[in-house]
């Protein structure tokens, strides 16, 4: 990735970046700057990707106190925007690689889709999970701390964690989906 276009994922060029809004459907109506959409709460599209290493362990990560949203909160799936013009497939695979610093991941799989919104923010997320056996090099933009966690593990940090709540609403969505 250039400079540029990581400069551009954060900051004042992030909230240039351009985005599809959506209706209750799902179906595009317009297109807005990011920092419109955030400002405004309008309705818009993210993918969220739950990663394990070859070990069934899991990503998880800390994101830098410099991101638009959720700054230096814990979260346990990598991902972000789908950008104009985007389809959720393309954005899932960009993220994940982006975010963890990879190139040549396996397409994640995706899993399942839901609205999330609260009375601040309103998105939809489709949830896809991936195993990534490439060292990872998460980008220091965009991660502050990482590891990869035991399911066990995770559960226990995640009560003392403040945790990105969609972030955390995919896990347990996840979770409950596996059965």
């Amino acid at each position: 990735m250039t400079q540029e276009s990581q400069q551009g994922r954060q900051g004042g060029l992030a909230a240039d970046e351009l985005l599809d809004t959506v209706d209750e459907r799902d179906r595009m109506t317009g297109q807005r700057r990011r920092a419109e959409v955030y400002a405004h709460g309008l309705r818009h599209r993210c993918t969220a990707i739950r990663v394990r290493d070859g070990e069934g362990r899991i990503f998880v990560h800390r994101r830098t106190p410099e991101k638009l949203i959720f700054p230096s909160m814990y979260d346990v799936v990598v991902g972000g925007v789908v950008g104009a013009g985007e389809d959720y497939d393309t954005a899932a695979l960009r993220e994940a690689e982006e975010e963890l610093g990879v190139r040549g991941l396996p397409l994640p799989e995706l899993r399942l889709k839901f609205l999330f919104e609260t009375p601040e923010v309103s998105w939809f997320i489709q949830v896809y999970e991936v195993v990534c056996t490439l060292p990872v090099r998460p980008q220091p933009e965009e991660v502050a701390w990482w590891d990869f966690l035991t399911e066990d593990e995770l559960e226990r940090r995640l009560p003392t964690w403040d945790v990105v709540p969609d972030g955390l609403e995919c896990h347990r969505r996840l979770d409950a989906a596996r059965g």
